[in-house]
């Protein structure tokens, strides 16, 4: 942030946490709402550079809790086994004959991957003692990527499990989020 603060000066430290917390609804007043979506506001610069740079806040969280929600682990073919089978085109950053890795569709950060073993694990706590080895291989090619990806400062790995760890996807996959400075603790909203 510093470097970006450094940018554009002042204006955008000011703006900055109003148009994140605007950004991710935790501020919905009528002021805020008429300054940021005003036309003449979003032709400035540093309105530019923070929606590019942080267009990511957007995510609606809310979506993401329904899909889980509704997502059953009964399901017998998911988005990644379509993905796996090359059915639904995807640009791999890594492959290899037991898991790929690809950038989520819906990042929440500068850099947000996932990766996915090709062997169906439903889900974390229904993996089982035989998958040890793949699930030690999960973790090492998250790692690699992450390096690979440019995320030297550190990144987070996050792993869904259950209608309450938000997942909405029946195949057990790793994000890699990083790119930014992270807050702590996550998922506290």
């Amino acid at each position: 942030m510093k470097k970006l603060a450094t940018l554009t000066g002042s204006l955008f430290q000011r703006h900055y946490r109003v148009y994140c917390r605007a950004c991710i609804g935790q501020f919905n007043t009528p002021k805020l709402l008429t300054t940021y979506s005003n036309t003449a506001f979003k032709q400035q610069p540093v309105f530019k550079q923070l929606h590019s740079t942080f267009s990511f806040h957007k995510r609606n969280m809310g979506d993401e809790v329904k899909k889980a929600q509704e997502a059953s682990p009964n399901d017998e073919d998911t988005i990644f086994g379509k993905i796996l089978r090359k059915e639904i085109p995807t640009n791999f950053i890594y492959e290899d004959d037991q898991c790929v890795a690809f950038n989520d569709i819906n990042p929440c950060g500068p850099k947000h991957f996932l990766v996915i073993p090709r062997k169906r694990i439903i889900q974390l706590s229904k993996a089982e003692d035989d998958d040890e080895q793949l699930l030690g291989h999960l973790m090492l090619v998250a790692r690699k990527v992450a390096k690979q990806e440019g995320l030297d400062k550190g990144f987070r790995i996050v792993i869904n499990d259950g209608p309450q760890g938000c997942q909405s996807v029946y195949h057990l996959h790793i994000h890699v989020i990083g790119g930014r400075q992270l807050s702590w603790p996550p998922g506290c909203s």
